[in-house]
């Protein structure tokens, strides 16, 4: 129970940070007031952008675990549609540009993703709609876990990135 309960105060955090984020979203670039790229002070930390030359890239899927047209009635009754993303975990470099490219799946569900620093503070929020693909480079300027999630499914639609140090050069 104790684990749900910090999920949640998480996802609560998250929502106050998203609200207090686009009251003050001018620096954002401009997307639905709802969904914005990482600002200023946020870039310190991970730089996302639609351009440029990529050394790495994963694919991210929305997958339908259990929904209503196809899933187990019992399950969909007990815990309502389950979505995942896949992969769940992702091992990046730090100063990596790495294109993440979202495959949204389903044909009639709007997923998004936001990110989070390793101290909750949300970076970034996408909306992911339905049957598209859409793609960003992310660069990450720290080290550290960062949580992912789509704000509409959870607490079961989340991951994590694991950004680890640069490689030396030898």
């Amino acid at each position: 129970m104790r684990n749900w309960e910090g999920i949640w105060r998480r996802v609560l955090s998250a929502a106050l940070t998203i609200l207090i984020g686009v009251a003050s979203a001018g620096a954002a670039p401009p997307m639905d007031k709802n969904f914005y790229l990482p600002d200023a002070a946020a870039s310190k930390i991970v730089s996302v952008t639609k351009e440029g030359n990529p050394e790495a890239e994963v694919i991210v899927l929305t997958e339908a675990v259990a929904i209503k047209e196809t899933g187990p009635k019992e399950t969909v009754a007990k815990f309502g549609e389950v979505y995942a993303f896949s992969p769940t975990f992702i091992a990046i470099r730090r100063e990596v540009p790495t294109m993440l490219t979202f495959w949204n799946l389903q044909p009639d569900d709007e997923h998004d993703f936001m990110l989070a620093a390793p101290d909750s503070t949300v970076l970034m929020h996408l909306k992911l709609m339905p049957l598209t693909k859409t793609s960003y480079i992310f660069t990450f300027h720290r080290d550290g876990i960062f949580n992912f999630y789509c704000a509409v499914h959870q607490p079961e639609m989340n991951g994590q990135i694991l950004v680890l140090p640069p490689t030396s050069a030898k």
